[in-house]
């Protein structure tokens, strides 16, 4: 039976996924909330769905017993929390939560509501290629150090320059460099290596506060991870894990295309993977897993919710180091 989906948030990244749940054939949209009238029905018409809404109490009462959501940043918990109390299972874009305080009130609900799942949709760690680096890390003698690369142009930093302050790029949305991209790099070096045991970050400030690029610093035992990231500007640096004299060298640390593991004598192993056509494939078949078979799954799963809330700590302890406070830090 197909989960009956719900969607709020109608841009790129939403039709992606829908994409990816159908493909999988473990979900069906039934449903599409948006601020929007016809926002929300150009999206639906896109994939046949007549059920269009603009109130999210009626949006969650409608059947629906999953929900993806990829809305502003600082509206996540609002919406994840009246999912919960519906009992409807939860995916959510990263950043997930503003800051550790909403995490913890969120946790605090979904012991009141023990059949739910909330998921991060973090597609990239979920991915064969990722898996392929987890396992190669494991035959390294020694790892001693990583440096990841995300710098990508944002489709809304042209919006910025004209003097306007769209939602990516604004602390009032909890949003910046660092939130939306900062977060895929920061993802895979906890996945891979565990939390630091301290971080440092040295933003580059927009005028209006938000942090339009920067360089954190992950500090293990013995390793330090460097992570930059940034959404004005184009990077093409691969991404890299040293060992002692191997290295493990990545061509996009987000979307994890290619993989390349150099041995101590220098000769290259291709070991990636063609990806598969949609990214997100592996993410939806894995939380339909979840959901579907909760017992089964009930140590994979709490992997997964103590690594988002990790990553959660992560991002609010970088923001700490360079001044960057929400709007949602002082509720």
């Amino acid at each position: 039976m197909a989960y009956k989906l719900g969607i709020i948030g109608t841009n790129w990244i939403t039709k992606q996924f829908v994409q990816a749940a159908h493909e999988s054939g473990q979900y069906a949209l039934t449903a599409v909330y948006s601020r929007h009238e016809d926002t929300g029905r150009q999206f639906a018409q896109t994939f046949n769905v007549d059920a269009v809404y603009t109130d999210l109490e009626s949006f969650y009462t409608s059947g629906i017993n999953v929900v993806y959501i990829a809305s502003p940043n600082s509206v996540h918990f609002e919406q994840v929390k009246a999912a919960i109390s519906h009992d409807i299972h939860v995916i959510v874009e990263k950043s997930a939560f503003s800051n550790p305080t909403e995490y913890a009130a969120i946790l605090e609900l979904l012991h009141d509501h023990p059949a739910v799942r909330l998921f991060e949709a973090a597609r990239h760690i979920q991915q064969a290629n990722f898996k392929i680096i987890e396992k190669q890390i494991a035959k390294m003698e020694k790892i001693s150090g990583a440096t990841f690369v995300y710098e990508k142009y944002s489709s809304r930093f042209d919006d910025y320059l004209a003097g306007n302050e769209p939602n990516v790029l604004s602390r009032r949305f909890s949003a910046g460099a660092l939130t939306d991209l900062g977060v895929y790099p920061i993802y895979a070096a906890i996945k891979l290596f565990g939390a630091p045991k301290q971080s440092h970050y040295f933003a580059t400030p927009l005028r209006n506060g938000a942090d339009g690029r920067g360089i954190a610093i992950l500090r293990y035992n013995d390793f330090d991870v460097t992570i930059e990231f940034g959404k004005g500007s184009n990077s093409h640096l691969t991404s890299e894990i040293l060992g002692r004299r191997d290295t493990l060298v990545i061509g996009d640390i987000a979307e994890v295309l290619n993989v390349t593991y150099y041995d101590d004598g220098g000769t290259a192993h291709q070991l990636s993977q063609e990806p598969l056509s949609n990214p997100m494939i592996a993410e939806v078949v894995k939380f339909a897993d979840m959901m579907t078979n909760p017992n089964e799954t009930v140590e994979a799963y709490q992997e997964l919710l103590t690594l988002s809330r990790t990553v959660n700590q992560v991002l609010f302890d970088l923001r700490q180091d360079a001044g960057i406070v929400f709007p949602a830090d002082e509720q």
